[in-house]
């Protein structure tokens, strides 16, 4: 006698079992209509949010003025509404972000704000020194550890100017692969898998409202090639089981390529979770501990970007490359021949009796042999007949 909890054990087992063992268990291009349901509601939800919304843009894009200082004063831990309401004070108007980034020695607050002028400059750090009286790495009030820089937003143009440039390139470039490589349906999959991985991306930067930085759009462009990886393994899977499939009748080309996936999600499951890992930890230690912001923006794009890329990978990249096939009228045609032959097994198992198909060949060698008249033959084999003189 099984316990409930025995049950459960044996259930969720006999799922990683078959996850592991990758045998078609999971029918997930058979699916495909609810998985296009779904990653279509969150591209237009993406969409609608970059339209309206828009992306919070850092200074680096619309340009501005930076002022750093440590986050230790006289008087103790400084805040970011002290220094907020020292700013305030000093220009009349609020910072758009006070930061605290780093932590022990290490942490500093970061002011970011529209252009200031010099007499600006000068009175937002006279104003700081006065109220938080920052200390040097000596333990010493000072108004030199108030450092500050403007940032023009041309800077952030080129770069993101470049980055469209490399994007187009690159698209061009893996059209070419993998038209080459596999074929023209596998490049058009592969190529709206990446460009649903560059608006879920950009959608969920807008949506939640994160700073998009020059790093941010470095790191959007590394997540193409890990997309790009992994779907390209799941092809090359489903061009294997798909070799020399129409001269045999075992399984559809749905079933093939769903097959390659179970085959192959394992693999991905893996090569994710790994990737993912370290940039994780780049997120953590680099941005949260070490308190450097470009390290937080590189790692927070590539962990955003890695996992909407498994996901395109597994449910949009492989069940749209079935539909775009079957499109064709010989995987079509070669669909009926697999249902016919499995209808004609189950009534065979279940008894009835089913006729035979006669091969083509035989059939038509048949019929010619039934139209030609034949006549008697002599000893020498040859037919007889009358000799004309």
């Amino acid at each position: 006698m099984t316990t409930p909890g025995t049950e459960g054990t044996r259930r969720r087992e006999s799922v990683f079992h078959r996850l592991y063992v990758g045998t078609g268990a999971f029918d997930i291009v058979g699916k495909r209509a609810r998985w296009y349901v779904s990653l279509g509601l969150l591209v237009l939800v993406c969409i609608g949010s970059i339209g309206f919304k828009g992306f919070n843009l850092g200074i680096d894009f619309e340009g501005g003025t930076k002022l750093q200082m440590p986050a230790v004063g006289a008087q103790g831990p400084i805040t970011d509404g002290q220094v907020q309401d020292a700013f305030r004070e000093a220009v009349g108007r609020p910072a758009e972000t006070v930061q605290i980034v780093g932590t022990g020695a290490n942490q500093s607050i970061q002011i970011r704000t529209e252009a200031l002028d010099v007499d600006e400059v000068g009175a937002v750090k006279q104003t700081l020194f006065t109220q938080l009286q920052p200390l040097d790495a000596q333990g010493q009030p000072s108004e030199q550890v108030i450092s500050d820089s403007a940032v023009s937003g041309t800077w952030g143009g080129e770069i993101t100017q470049q980055a469209l440039i490399a994007l187009g390139v690159f698209l061009v470039l893996v059209t070419a692969f993998l038209a080459f490589y596999f074929e023209k349906w596998m490049a058009v999959a592969a190529l709206v898998a990446l460009l649903h991985d560059v608006v879920v991306t950009a959608g969920i930067y807008s949506l939640i409202g994160f700073e998009v930085t020059p790093s941010t759009v470095i790191g959007l462009l590394t997540i193409l090639g890990f997309s790009l990886y992994d779907t390209v393994v799941v092809f090359d899977k489903v061009k294997e089981n798909t070799r020399g499939l129409l001269g045999l009748t075992r399984r559809t080309y749905p079933e093939a390529a769903n097959l390659a996936v179970n085959q192959t999600l394992m693999r991905s499951i893996n090569t994710s979770v790994i990737a993912l890992l370290p940039v994780a930890g780049l997120l953590v230690v680099g941005a949260g501990m070490l308190g450097v912001g470009m390290l937080r923006d590189l790692a927070l794009v590539q962990l955003i970007g890695m996992t909407a890329g498994v996901i395109s990978s597994i449910f949009l990249a492989s069940p749209l490359l079935v539909d775009l096939k079957m499109r064709e009228p010989k995987y079509r045609e070669h669909e009926v021949k697999v249902r016919q032959r499995r209808e004609r097994a189950a009534a065979k198992a279940a008894g009835e009796d089913v006729p035979e198909e006669a091969p083509k060949q035989a059939v038509s060698a048949g019929a010619g042999a039934s139209r030609r008249p034949s006549r008697p033959a002599g000893k020498s084999g040859r037919p007889t007949g009358k000799r004309r003189r």
